[in-house]
């Protein structure tokens, strides 16, 4: 499982493209994988024919695992296979059979992000799995978590052995993740079974033991935090929220949920949140939209108060540039950007992701309609890259889509300010001296008071109404 850049420690496999006994071909995808912050496909960089597939789809696995088994040429020797498994650190994110080539000093090549260094996932040596029958080198990987072989009948546990297969007063051999996962779940690891190379306990052995542990007592909630469960969609464990007599159930926080959670906390006590609201009429804002739309030069495009929201966002901006700055505390310094990356909030299966329009305060207002309709298509899909949400200045969402007249955003980590857009409606107003039904929204604008004082924040969101109420300041003022 390679990193892909972006420093994350985990990923579920959501997707298998491809079953053992394909031929594959260098660059091909051959999985789809989603991480903290969006869905990935992984290209195999090799030629050859799949071996094993190493976990099955749902399964989350620490970045620097074996994922998958490919043969690239003629099978070693079953001494050779068995020596391959030895040398745990080297193992590539992909791992091919290639026949005796000495390992690369270098980071090998996965085509995505940067691989896994050798120095970065040291382990202690293991003993030489014996070598299958076909004498191929994938047959001497460890055996599939979620297809392990028959366990043979466990013979009565010698002197010295606690009967789990451990060594009396000795620590259960198990990496650092399956450790804490243990801790968080509350389980001992001397009491699990261990299934893995070597005596290894496994991640599929701790969420065994706590399936077993909670089975008897589906009703009584677990007394440890749901989080670390995210690599066991299956078993006692999944089935016991379906129980006719239970009261609650438990999902698993993991991929988009666990990171927006972790930023959302971090965002609301680091940042000092100031918000403002203001309530205005838009009636010209919203028979602008609809002459747009019968534009022939805007033909094809979407055109939608959003669209308009976001370019008055932009012009309020060009007046009070020092909104759009951050915080850099290592520095102790304000950090003023002369460009715009446009957060727009997406509500997507996975979760809530923030992509950013690069450079809208560059685009003309077509493209700008062409950038949202892109970005929201590329979310709903799941194809967002973490690219694409990285570097924001600014965040709009628009909760008005359901029926919602405002709320208090939270700030996107390392912006500045957030917009909220509420629901567009019919209301009586004063025009012109005469109460009459006009559209009437509600803007709210969360920002880091660190970096904007009640002054420059109440100017920004005055000018972004000003802008809505009277559109054609969309050209004056820009």
């Amino acid at each position: 499982m390679p990193d892909v850049g972006e420093g994350l420690t985990e990923a579920e496999i959501l997707k298998w493209y491809v079953q053992p006994g394909d031929t594959v071909t260098d660059g091909q995808v051959v999985c789809e994988v989603e991480t903290a912050k969006a869905a990935v496909e992984l290209p195999i960089p090799f030629d050859g024919t799949v071996h094993a597939l190493l976990f099955e789809e749902g399964t989350t696995v620490d970045v620097g695992q074996v994922i998958i088994s490919v043969q690239t040429g003629e099978a070693q020797a079953p001494e050779a296979a068995a020596a391959a498994v030895a040398p745990a650190p080297a193992a590539a994110p992909v791992a091919a059979e290639a026949p005796e080539e000495p390992a690369a000093a270098a980071r090998q090549p996965v085509l995505v992000g940067y691989g896994v260094s050798q120095a970065s996932t040291k382990r202690r040596p293991r003993k030489a799995a014996p070598a299958a029958q076909n004498g191929s080198a994938a047959a001497a990987l460890p055996a599939v978590p979620a297809q392990p072989e028959a366990a043979p009948a466990a013979p009565a546990a010698p002197a010295g052995l606690n009967g789990n297969g451990h060594a009396a007063g000795e620590r259960p051999l198990a990496k650092p993740p399956v450790r804490k996962l243990a801790k968080d779940l509350g389980i001992d690891l001397a009491s699990v079974v261990p299934t893995g190379e070597g005596g290894v306990v496994t991640r599929e052995d701790v969420h065994a033991a706590a399936a077993a542990a909670i089975t008897p007592q589906t009703a009584v909630p677990a007394p440890a935090p749901a989080v670390s469960a995210a690599a066991a969609p299956t078993g006692a464990q999944a089935e016991a929220p379906a129980a006719g007599d239970a009261r609650e159930t438990r999902v698993p926080v993991k991929g988009v949920r666990k990171v927006t959670a972790q930023a959302m906390v971090n965002s609301a006590f680091t940042a000092p949140h100031v918000t403002e609201f203001i309530t205005f009429d838009v009636t010209r804002t919203m028979k602008l939209v609809q002459e747009l739309k019968e534009d022939p030069d805007l033909a094809g495009l979407r055109i939608n108060p959003l669209l308009l929201i976001a370019k008055a966002v932009l012009v309020a901006i060009r007046r009070n540039p020092d909104v759009n700055a951050s915080w850099d505390e290592a520095a102790q310094e304000i950090v003023l950007k002369h460009y715009v990356n446009l957060g727009i909030a997406a509500a997507t299966p996975r979760g809530l992701i923030v992509p950013n329009i690069k450079d809208a305060h560059a685009k003309t207002l077509g493209e700008l309609s062409t950038a949202l309709s892109e970005l929201v298509a590329t979310a709903r899909d799941g194809k967002t890259s973490p690219a694409d949400m990285q570097n924001g200045t600014i965040t709009i969402t628009n909760v008005g889509v359901f029926g919602v007249d405002t709320g208090t955003p939270i700030l996107n980590p390392g912006e500045s300010a957030i917009l909220a857009v509420g629901a567009i409606k019919l209301q009586p107003w004063v025009h012109k001296g005469k109460v009459k039904p006009r559209h009437v929204t509600t803007l709210a604008l969360s920002f880091d008071h660190r970096l904007i004082d009640g002054e420059l924040g109440s100017k920004f969101l005055a000018d972004i109404a000003a802008v809505l109420e009277h559109p054609r300041r969309l050209v004056t003022w820009a």
